[in-house]
């Protein structure tokens, strides 16, 4: 009978030690995620997408580009916009974005792989202005 105070404070000291890192986060969200210091594009005012979708979003957008270039041959994108932009990673991505600054930082920060498309489609800035329409 003496021994339920020292059972039920040793139980409520196991609940707080195990729950504290949940309650410690949800305190300071901002402090603990504050995401990469990435290098935001200085020559462009928008995206082709808003921020948000485009970070949920973006290798699915890039995957339904690929297939729609490859196999169906249709190069245009129609943002929610309504802007007209050409299908092409090289030309409508790295026109704003630099692989470095941008692409490989947040890469890194969230632990995930650089796609193997980087192989072919990584050409020099030179390359990007001559070939922008």
């Amino acid at each position: 009978m003496r021994d339920r105070v020292w059972i039920v404070g040793g139980l409520a000291v196991f609940v707080v030690a195990l729950t504290a890192p949940f309650w410690c986060a949800r305190a300071n969200t901002k402090a603990m995620f504050h995401g990469p210091n990435l290098v935001l594009p200085a020559n462009a005012k928008e995206c082709i997408a808003p921020a948000e979708t485009m970070r949920a979003q973006h290798m699915r957008l890039l995957v339904t580009w690929r297939d729609d270039v490859v196999r169906r041959g249709d190069r245009r994108f129609v943002a929610p916009n309504g802007k007209v932009y050409e299908r092409s990673l090289t030309r409508t991505c790295f026109g704003c974005h630099e692989k470095a600054g941008f692409c490989d930082r947040c890469h890194t920060y969230s632990g995930v792989s650089t796609p193997y498309c980087w192989g072919c489609h990584n050409e020099p800035k030179a390359m990007v202005a001559r070939n922008r329409p």
